[in-house]
């Protein structure tokens, strides 16, 4: 499919939302990893998850210590209010969400939102607003996700940028 510059953004991200998902996630390694270089650390590992079943979309180990972590993204100025988060990674030792705030066009990232303990920590309290799907079933039902839970962007710290996330990430 030949895509056009000058085609609505938003139905760009809706087409490609994989391709979008993907080069976020690369671009988040490419940023923790350039900004432990500038730290003189060489020590990040990364895991990628195959399947989405424990809560988490990545593992990173970096100064002994180990997170599981969930990615979310929104546009910059996004009316989005909370995002769901399984409550599986409450069960996983360090278990945190990184919530980028992107760029519509460019991508880049305007914000990073964190919900995580301190190293070592488990994940604060996700809260009881059990998540829905985002579809209806044959009747047009949303059914309820018993394992999500919906967390509001109040529930999220604002960073100053990637040196602050490497700090909440691993100290």
């Amino acid at each position: 499919m030949l895509v056009e510059l000058n085609q609505n953004p938003l139905t760009l991200h809706s087409c490609a939302s994989s391709v979008r998902e993907q080069a976020l996630f690369h671009l988040l390694l490419g940023e923790l990893m350039a900004a432990r270089w500038r730290q003189g650390r060489h020590d990040i590992e990364v895991l990628k998850s195959e399947v989405d079943r424990g809560g988490y979309d990545i593992v990173l180990e970096a100064n002994g210590l180990l997170r599981h972590v969930q990615l979310k993204s929104t546009f910059s100025g996004s009316a989005v209010r909370h995002v769901t988060v399984s409550t599986r990674l409450v069960d996983k030792p360090s278990g945190c969400v990184i919530w980028l705030e992107v760029d519509q066009r460019t991508l880049a990232f305007e914000r990073y939102l964190w919900l995580g303990g301190q190293p070592g920590a488990r994940l604060p309290d996700l809260g009881s607003k059990v998540s829905r799907h985002t579809r209806g079933d044959s009747s047009g039902q949303k059914l309820e996700r018993p394992m999500h839970r919906d967390v509001g962007k109040t529930s999220f710290e604002v960073l100053s940028g990637v040196d602050e996330l490497l700090i909440r990430l691993f100290g």
